[in-house]
């Protein structure tokens, strides 16, 4: 249930921003997010504004979703159909 809250919740922070959510998927302490963020965003602006979402920062364990910290990294050599089947699996 949380995780289809939370993908309905992200796909819609990401098109405000202007980014879009291509694959999403997590389990009970991550949750695995690919996002096509054009070059004018920040990484860093997009993720707090994912966490602090207000009917995300209700749901949060302590002060944070999960952990306080996050994790982003660039696919751009591999196939985004490999990335996007990893991240639903």
């Amino acid at each position: 249930e949380a995780i289809d809250d939370l993908r309905t919740i992200f796909t819609g922070v990401c098109l405000d921003s202007g980014a879009g959510l291509t694959a999403f998927d997590g389990e009970h302490d991550h949750v695995h997010r690919l996002i096509n963020d054009p070059p004018k965003a920040s990484v860093s602006v997009l993720v707090n504004s994912l966490k602090q979402y207000p009917s995300v920062s209700k749901k949060r364990w302590g002060n944070a979703l999960w952990s306080p910290s996050y994790f982003a990294a660039s696919c751009g050599g591999a196939p985004i159909a490999i990335i996007g089947q990893y991240i639903e699996q």
